[in-house]
């Protein structure tokens, strides 16, 4: 057997998984370097144009995603992964509106001059695309448009994988919407692509493309995402993880009954997001006078308290947890401080309300705070891209770690080069 034979025989087959998401990849590499040349006026004409697609094609959309969602509901998928599947007029209205807000945003310059160097070069700072970025997401067709909004924005192409639920929504979007934007405005429309085939095996592939892929952004249950954020690592490619959430509410003892109400509401209006209401934490001499008004708001919402003791860790995550997503876990503490390091060492970090009247109070919960979000007598659901910033986001970064943190949108999406020119 001749060497070369050898070695054929000794590499490993890829799995047709595999080979579709590099097919996919390579599509995207071959199309980026057209995004990168349209420059940005074209790439919001084409979100423009996405948008108008949207508003007329809005039937054709809500069928596929009709389809999705009565499979979804035959497979037994549980009420809060629905809510994420399910599209309708409202919000597809919504996912319209936000491209043309994003396509209305004024692009800060790409190039910053730093400082002139004693011996007279001068130092510019430089926002370069990536060329292609990926995304993992779970099934949630807007996550489609958002992602690949914000990366035709920062100029690359991108590669998206969504969970087998919404992949029918998702084509049609891609095919119905973006494709052709895109191409209206001699874009190549190959520059985004989405993953044909379901299963955690396109994903795991995705982010094991670092020549291809350099980039992906990795959202949806906690421990699928830190499995491919170590497999992303492992193959060198840089990962932007979304693995858990949970926003925080304490109600210290200078709290007022009707924010009490108020944050409790507004912090439940969906229970399968990972910005909702997790875990409520009470002042201890308060307890008494608070927990009967947030029982009263929980009760109204139909979500069932999980109180002491907690036969689960204190900031399980709820809207993972399928099938039981309308729970809030409840737990007392001594004070803001206290508060927010129970906040930061039991859940992911990923948003904290105080409710307070005591400015004291508040500003110690926020002092103390570590998480990605804090909030005073405001609900965690604004830690949005869209809501927090304006602009629609790829996801929400928790790391303890410098880099993207938050709501992460096409600026973060960008690399930083250093150009030196000669004296002026």
């Amino acid at each position: 057997m001749s060497t070369s034979t050898a070695a054929q025989a000794a590499a490993p087959t890829e799995t047709p998984e595999a080979t579709a998401v590099r097919e996919a990849a390579q599509r995207a590499a071959a199309a980026a370097p057209g995004v990168r040349a349209a420059g940005g006026a074209v790439i919001d004409d084409a979100l423009r144009t996405a948008a108008e697609l949207i508003r007329e094609r809005t039937g054709d959309l809500l069928a596929a995603n009709s389809a999705d969602v009565e499979a979804a509901e035959r497979n037994g998928m549980a009420a809060g992964l629905l809510d994420r599947l399910r599209l309708g007029p409202e919000r597809l209205a919504e996912i319209a509106t936000q491209l043309e807000v994003l396509a209305g945003t004024p692009e800060p310059p790409l190039e910053r001059e730093v400082r002139t160097l004693p011996s007279g070069e001068r130092v510019f700072e430089r926002r370069v695309p990536v060329g292609v970025i990926g995304a993992v997401f779970e099934a949630r067709p807007n996550v489609t448009v958002d992602v690949a909004s914000q990366v035709l924005k920062a100029r690359s192409a991108a590669v998206l994988r969504t969970g087998s639920a919404a992949l029918g929504s998702a084509r049609a979007l891609v095919d119905l919407v973006i494709a052709p934007a895109l191409e209206r405005h001699g874009v190549p429309a190959a520059a985004v692509q989405l993953v044909p085939t379901p299963g955690h095996a396109g994903a795991e592939a995705l982010v094991a493309l670092p020549d291809l892929v350099p980039l992906v952004v990795v959202r949806g249950s906690g421990e699928v995402t830190r499995k491919l954020s170590t497999l992303g690592a492992s193959a060198g490619t840089r990962v932007l993880a979304h693995a858990d959430g949970g926003g925080v509410l304490y109600l210290d003892a200078s709290a007022d009954d009707a924010d009490v109400t108020r944050l409790v509401t507004e912090s439940t209006d969906r229970l399968g997001v990972c910005n909702r209401l997790n875990l409520l934490l009470i002042d201890r001499p308060a307890y008494g006078r608070l927990w009967p008004v947030a029982e009263q708001a929980l009760q109204a919402r139909g979500i069932t308290p999980s109180l002491p003791p907690h036969a689960h860790p204190l900031g399980h995550e709820w809207a993972l947890d399928s099938g039981a997503e309308a729970h809030v876990t409840v737990a007392t503490v001594d004070g803001p401080v206290d508060a927010a390091g129970t906040a930061a060492r039991e859940t992911s970090g990923l948003a904290a309300t105080v409710c307070a009247t005591d400015r004291e109070a508040a500003e110690a919960f926020i002092d103390a705070y570590t998480g990605t979000g804090v909030f005073w007598n405001a609900t965690t659901r604004l830690l949005d891209g869209y809501k927090l910033l304006g602009l629609p986001e790829t996801g929400i970064n928790v790391d303890h770690t410098p880099g993207p943190r938050g709501p992460v949108t096409y600026l973060d999406l960008s690399l930083r080069q250093f150009v030196v020119l000669p004296p002026a």
